[in-house]
């Protein structure tokens, strides 16, 4: 630190990389003193000359304004009012052409001079030494000065700096060819520059402040010298004449050898730089009290007659500046705000003077002359070779004509300071400077754009949540609120008030009475004495009836059979006398099974072996009926329907048989049983097993297979038989007779000693037969549904059997269809006979089996 300090103080200077030697062309307007122009017709100012927003007018249109008066007033950061820079009116307040290459309007107030040239009030420190910190930015904030170098930013941001500043660094390069505004104003004004940096100094309170300047200016080095020479801690820094030496990093580079990181500002490797327009602005804001309303301006060109520098009003238009020196136009003139590097030409000359305007150039043809057709790259790297910031310009151009934006930021773009000397030395004309112009600002929009759409973004999410907690406080709100800390006094009430509850009678004793009173309402009505509870013995009385109706039903068909075999003999009743004989031969054989069971003791073996004799004269004696109606009646429609039909009632009723005493739940034996004596109850249940096993051997014999046969046989006996039904009950004889044939040799004789001992063990229950008879007629009428699909599949016959069926089972008389025609008839009889002779042969394989 103190090393490289001690450097400084000697004079010693380091390079910065690049740079260039163009013609200075400064002795032009350096030559004479700095002149002041007459009061212009009108004053065009803008808002807007500084970097930052805008201030906020406080004037109108038609007020009258007083040299020095505020036009606006700061509200926001970086923002610094503008001020009348004489007396007169305010014709209008619109939007005129800025002071930018684009010429783009801005709001601007148009002041008509009153030739007064009146100040306001003006408030001058008499002491600026004994002066706060605040106040001395207060100053130069209300005064509206900037950077008057050619950035514009605002100084009172500068000067309360919260970084510790080590160096000042006084701007009096001036490298920029034509331009020597700051030269003679250094000439002229030493002391007053001085005097600005002293100010700056007590905000500060620097290390050490520098002055650079060129050594082309030997008369301003002179003057700065004599002026600081009882100044503390400012020397008078010289530095070679190269172009851009001017720039702010450039700068600090020559004087202390320090660099500026990219992306970063002065202030963060302790260092400050300031233009010395901009110190004798801040010596006649704290000194004079005086605001910024006129600067400095070379007005030069071999166009220009009287070429100088002027003290211009800012407003003035750049016409008036012209005119007043001499301006003789060339064709295709043009005019540049700025110098020959840095500046810009101006669209029109009816654009104001700002705070940043330090040059007006109108320079001839042979002059500046007209840039060329630009040509392809060369690739020489003569730009790269020139670039005072250690850019590569030729791949910054290219990504610039591509717009690949975020390349350009990783290769530094906005460290470039514009300098143009890239451009200057490319042989190929390529207006590079234009190009990074063009690419900051298309940065800037869309990062401005960014800007907004997350800030509208942050409104959305916000407006979201509003609207989402107002819907749920209007859910929320006929909620009941929690409850919250109860002072003493309700605390208090509360407890009387549990205190009274606790004193009423309880809420269920007054139900208990209530109840007490409705039932002795209902006694009352109902008189002294209840009557006593019969349910139970109702339900006896109900059974009991249930069976002597079931034993009515028996008796009545067994009559109904006697009836028809004493019935003359004819076609129709030969087959049912047949039927008749075939049940009374049943009957004999449990006859015979009773008498045995009744006068010996049931013996598990005795009991199988009557079973099977009882089977065995079945056999025989449905053999010979079937035999007899088969060979020797003669085969007509009619016999050979009532035949099938009795066959097939005779299958059913043994299948029927069968599965009940399966089950265990006969209805027919439980009948039997319930109504026997108490004293014959075990020949009764012999009984019963031997007319089981009789059943099962029948239902073997007759290959039936469907559960219900009783009322089939019944109906079929009693109804007019026609040839449709007999085709179809034929054909439902034939599946049933080729189940049963199946079901004959899966028996098994231990089966039936189980039944017997069941039978004869259990006890009779009107309930249980009462379930095991609908079950048994349930698996009754599926196994002829089975059946019947299995012997004939077409829809017609299997629906035709099922409701065949279903009459049966309801005992009600089927309804008599149309006769067939002779040759259905013919062949309906045909059918029935195969049948039963197909009966007869499955009949004989059984009996030889047994």
């Amino acid at each position: 630190m103190e090393q490289l300090l001690n450097q400084i103080k000697k004079g010693k200077v380091w390079p910065f990389p690049g740079g260039i030697h163009p013609p200075g062309q400064k002795t032009l307007s350096s030559t004479q003193p700095i002149t002041r122009l007459p009061l212009p017709d009108k004053l065009v100012v803008p808002l807007k000359q500084h970097i930052g927003a805008n201030g906020q007018l406080i004037v109108e249109k038609g007020q009258r304004v007083l040299k020095g008066q505020a036009l606006t007033q700061p509200i926001a950061n970086w923002s610094v009012p503008v001020h009348a820079p004489t007396s007169g009116v305010i014709e209008d307040i619109c939007h005129a052409p800025s002071a930018h290459p684009s010429a783009l309007p801005e709001l601007s107030v148009i002041i008509i001079p009153d030739g007064e040239d009146t100040w306001c009030e003006l408030h001058v420190a008499s002491d600026p030494s004994k002066l706060s910190h605040e106040q001395l930015i207060d100053i130069i904030h209300q005064s509206g000065i900037a950077g008057m170098g050619g950035a514009g930013f605002p100084t009172y941001i500068k000067a309360d700096s919260r970084k510790a500043i080590e160096y000042l660094v006084v701007n009096a390069v001036e490298c920029e060819p034509y331009i020597t505004a700051d030269d003679l104003l250094m000439q002229e004004h030493a002391q007053g520059i001085i005097n600005g940096i002293e100010v700056m100094q007590q905000l500060l309170t620097p290390t050490l402040t520098i002055v650079g300047i060129e050594d082309n200016k030997p008369d301003a080095i002179a003057a700065m010298k004599k002026a600081a020479q009882h100044a503390d801690n400012i020397i008078v820094q010289t530095v070679p004449t190269i172009y851009p030496s001017g720039g702010e990093k450039q700068l600090i580079k020559l004087l202390t050898n320090k660099e500026v990181p990219s992306g970063g500002i002065p202030a963060d490797i302790g260092v400050l730089v300031q233009n010395v327009g901009t110190l004798f602005a801040i010596n006649q804001a704290v000194y004079e009290g005086k605001p910024l309303i006129e600067r400095v301006i070379t007005v030069t060109g071999n166009t220009i007659h009287k070429p100088g520098n002027v003290w211009a009003l800012l407003g003035t238009e750049i016409k008036h500046l012209l005119d007043c020196q001499g301006f003789s136009p060339v064709p295709q003139q043009r005019v540049v705000m700025g110098g020959p590097m840095m500046g810009f030409t101006l669209p029109t000359v009816r654009i104001g003077v700002v705070k940043t305007t330090n040059c007006i150039l109108a320079p001839d043809h042979n002059e500046l002359a007209e840039p060329g057709p630009e040509k392809a790259c060369i690739r020489c790297s003569a730009c790269a070779d020139a670039c005072p910031a250690s850019l590569l310009p030729q791949q910054l151009q290219w990504f610039a004509k591509s717009q690949e934006y975020d390349k350009l930021k990783e290769h530094n773009l906005f460290d470039c300071i514009e300098c143009g000397a890239c451009a200057y030395v490319c042989p190929s004309e390529i207006p590079l400077v234009q190009y990074y112009r063009v690419a900051k600002a298309e940065i800037k929009e869309k990062q401005e754009e960014q800007i907004k759409a997350e800030r509208a973004k942050v409104r959305f999410e916000l407006r979201n949540a509003r609207l989402e907690r107002e819907q749920e406080a209007r859910k929320n709100r006929h909620k009941r609120k929690p409850a919250t800390e109860k002072s003493a006094d309700e605390k208090q009430k509360i407890a009387d008030a549990l205190a009274r509850v606790s004193n009423k009678p309880a809420k269920d004793d007054e139900k208990s009475a209530v109840a007490a009173a409705i039932a002795r309402a209902k006694a009352k009505k109902q008189g002294d004495q209840l009557e006593p509870d019969n349910s139970e013995v109702a339900k006896e009385r109900a059974a009991r009836k249930e069976q002597a109706r079931l034993y009515k039903e028996q008796k009545a068909a067994d009559t109904n059979e006697a009836t028809h075999s004493d019935a003359p003999v004819d076609d129709k009743k030969s087959a049912v006398a047949a039927a008749i004989a075939r049940a009374k031969a049943k009957k004999a054989a449990q006859a015979d099974a009773s008498t045995t069971t009744g006068d010996a003791p049931v013996d598990d073996k005795k009991a199988a072996v009557a079973a099977a004799i009882a089977r065995a004269k079945a056999k025989k004696a449905a053999q010979a009926d079937a035999s007899t109606t088969t060979e020797d009646a003669p085969v007509d429609d009619k016999k050979a329907a009532v035949a099938a039909a009795i066959a097939r009632a005779k299958a059913k009723k043994a299948a029927q048989a069968e599965q009940l005493a399966a089950s265990k739940n006969n209805n027919t034996e439980e009948t039997t049983v319930e109504n026997t004596p108490a004293d014959d109850k075990k020949a009764a249940v012999a009984a019963a097993i031997a007319h089981a096993k009789a059943k099962k051997a029948a239902q073997a014999e007759q290959l039936a297979a469907s559960e219900k046969v009783n009322t089939e046989e019944a109906t079929i006996e009693n109804t007019p038989v026609d040839d449709k039904k007999a085709a179809i009950a034929a054909a439902i004889a034939r599946a049933k007779a080729k189940k049963a044939a199946q079901a004959e040799q899966l028996a098994a004789s231990e089966k039936v000693n189980t039944e017997e001992e069941t039978v004869e063990n259990t006890p009779v229950d009107d309930k249980k037969a009462a379930i095991a008879a609908a079950i048994a007629r349930a698996k009754a009428k599926k196994a002829a549904k089975e059946q019947a699909d299995e012997a004939n599949p077409q829809t017609e016959t299997s629906e035709t059997s099922a409701t065949f069926e279903q009459n049966i089972e309801a005992q009600a008389p089927v309804k008599e269809k149309p006769e067939l025609t002779a040759q259905e008839k013919k062949k309906a009889a045909v059918a029935a006979a195969i049948a039963r002779a197909k009966a007869k042969k499955l009949l004989k394989e059984g009996s030889d089996k047994s």
